[in-house]
């Protein structure tokens, strides 16, 4: 089986060098950048399956190096390592795109397995059976095979993390869903940031697709979570 391909774009070097190690032994191909400038480059050079990516960088940021990959590719996972505290500044990078963060100082271990839950949550929706049609719930709809969003007529774009977000509580429409529910099918099982990100991400989705419009489809159950339903 061919080794999946991580590449590491972190300017302090020991920590370059430990990640390095460390994905080497758990069987990986690994790349290393030490500034923004060498990552954007190997990442256009070669394909990779997942991107570690510090925010602070020499050249250009983390967050620049970001907005650059996704403006072309949309599907490599992009893990952040930031050592800001604020869940409005993760939140942030991945407004951007960013399938994950960790936080700095890390345990490897923690590392290691927000690496396999993003891997595989990647690979599971590679080999989803394209389905050409559309989700729909009220006047709103998608599609995940050209990820369009629509309601009524107007075009709606969502990161791809709200876009996974509203695809859940689509596929599980008039469910209520609690905030265990909503990390483990979106983030992931071996997510362990925290769990205010649920909040967070409905309240983008909710500007996106609830306002302006006279009917609201995300709703809370207080005490228990979010469910997605024509209200009528």
């Amino acid at each position: 089986m061919e080794k999946q391909k991580i590449l590491i774009v972190e300017d302090e070097e020991k920590i370059a060098r430990v990640l390095e190690l460390e994905l080497t032994y758990e069987g990986y191909q690994v790349g290393k950048a030490l500034d923004g400038l060498e990552g954007l480059r190997l990442f256009h050079d070669q394909s990779w399956d997942l991107i570690l990516l510090d925010v602070m960088l020499p050249g250009k940021s983390g967050i620049e190096v970001l907005r650059r990959i996704r403006s072309g590719d949309q599907a490599t996972p992009v893990i952040l390592l930031t050592a800001k505290d604020s869940v409005e500044d993760k939140v942030s990078g991945l407004d951007l795109g960013a399938n994950d963060y960790i936080t700095k100082p890390f345990q490897i271990e923690e590392l290691l397995a927000r690496i396999r839950a993003t891997l595989r949550l990647n690979r599971k929706q590679e080999n989803v059976e394209v389905d050409q049609e559309w989700l729909q719930v009220s006047d709103l709809k998608m599609s995940e095979v050209t990820r369009e969003v629509m309601r009524r007529d107007d075009q709606i774009e969502l990161t791809p993390r709200e876009f996974d977000l509203l695809a859940y509580l689509m596929k599980n429409s008039r469910q209520v869903l609690n905030r265990e529910q909503l990390l483990n099918g979106v983030w992931g099982f071996d997510y362990y940031g925290d769990t205010n990100i649920v909040d967070v991400y409905i309240r983008y989705l909710r500007n996106k697709i609830d306002k302006g419009y006279d009917q609201a489809l995300i709703h809370t159950v207080r005490g228990v979570g979010y469910v997605l339903k024509d209200s009528r």
